[in-house]
């Protein structure tokens, strides 16, 4: 009987897992998209890395040539039964510039590009429809030119890359350029932050 229970609860922690959903988002530096979206509800893990470019199992010396077409990236692990791609979104759009090409702050090249890689054809249509929603309402000055693109593949980054901000949190960059946008989703996504 006991290792009835043990398969059965093995079996529900899997399908647990298995209804997450990953979104994955590039907003210029990677350390603080990473930031960003750690520590909230219904997110299950963050990893910062690579994807939309050519070269296969590309280094950050790779990348930051801004010759390889990939884009400093995070891939969110989610629940959506707790937060939503919607709201995942609102999070993305507020926390970065969407309307600088190859841009963000100080960061210039494709590889700070503003870049949705959706996962399945909903993710596509809804950030479709957001951008147009945003556009439309005019939330920013100029016009959005985030990129929104398949997914094809994600590269891990090297460790030294993995939980920066928390581990680095008294550096220069992270208290000027990280924590102010932290600061601002706290401010306006109380009720996304976990306890």
């Amino acid at each position: 009987m006991a290792v009835f229970i043990i398969i059965l609860s093995l079996i529900m922690n899997n399908t647990e897992k298995s209804n997450n959903e990953t979104a994955v988002f590039g907003g210029g530096c990677f350390w603080c998209t990473e930031a960003v979206f750690s520590n909230l509800k219904g997110v299950t893990s963050v990893v910062p890395g690579y994807s939309g470019g050519t070269l296969e199992t590309p280094t950050y010396n790779d990348v930051c040539t801004g010759e390889t077409g990939h884009a400093e990236v995070i891939k969110i692990e989610f629940d959506p039964g707790q937060i939503s791609f919607e709201q995942l979104l609102e999070v993305f759009f507020l926390t970065h510039d969407p309307t600088t090409l190859n841009r963000q702050g100080a960061d210039v090249g494709t590889q700070y590009r503003s870049v949705i890689f959706f996962t399945n054809t909903k993710q596509k249509e809804i950030a479709e429809r957001y951008i147009t929603t945003l556009d439309a309402k005019k939330v920013f000055e100029n016009k959005i030119v985030t990129e929104i693109t398949a997914l094809s593949k994600f590269y891990l980054a090297e460790n030294y890359h993995v939980d920066y901000y928390s581990k680095n949190s008294n550096q220069p960059y992270c208290r000027f350029v990280i924590e102010p946008k932290i600061e601002k989703r706290n401010n306006y996504f109380k009720h996304l932050i976990a306890e």
